[in-house]
């Protein structure tokens, strides 16, 4: 995939996150504002099926789950604040999807595309475990980065083409009250 190396790229090196949250609407807008942050982009990916489409992956018979990749710059926004972005978008102790969205292809996941990365996750994952924010045990597991497909373009930046649409997906979905119960704040 060609990045495009925006101004909030000081180091001019980028690299790639990716995290599966569920439906990968609701994913793009927590990370695509923060300074440092080049793209995300909504796709598939954890799979055994080439090029999967939309259908597809939601019949659950791909393997692969709903993601979003990062293009970020670690000097200015590191792995670990996209970590906290992400822990703070999703239930870590569901393992048969999220919020109203159900299935394998809803499931959470962390991919990493480094030894450092999976390293940096565990910790993050495990300082989540003890932290006590969650009553059940975090079962999002970490794993290797694998093939990532991007996802139909009606798909890409879906809170910017239908805001009105997306405000009430997230709503309806049992997202927003969740994240505002656990994490005390407003979205």
């Amino acid at each position: 995939m060609n990045h495009i190396v925006s101004p909030n790229v000081r180091s001019g090196h980028v690299e790639l996150a990716t995290f599966a949250g569920g439906c990968f609407w609701c994913m793009v807008k927590p990370f695509d504002q923060w300074p440092g942050v080049v793209s995300v982009t909504s796709g598939y990916t954890g799979g055994h099926k080439e090029n999967p489409t939309y259908e597809e992956v939601c019949s659950g018979r791909t393997g692969h789950v709903e993601a979003v990749q990062i293009a970020f710059d670690p000097l200015v926004f590191p792995y670990e604040k996209l970590l906290d972005v992400f822990w703070h978008q999703i239930d870590p102790t569901d393992d048969g999807g999220q919020f109203c969205d159900r299935g394998s292809s809803y499931r959470t996941a962390i991919f990493y595309h480094s030894e450092e990365q999976r390293q940096i996750a565990e910790a993050s994952r495990q300082a989540l475990s003890e932290n006590g924010q969650f009553s059940r045990p975090i079962v999002t597991p970490i794993l290797p980065a694998t093939e990532f497909y991007r996802a139909e373009e009606y798909h890409q930046n879906f809170y910017m083409k239908s805001p009105q649409h997306y405000r009430m997906y997230r709503a309806g979905s049992g997202r927003d009250q969740f994240l505002r119960n656990i994490w005390r704040e407003t979205l």
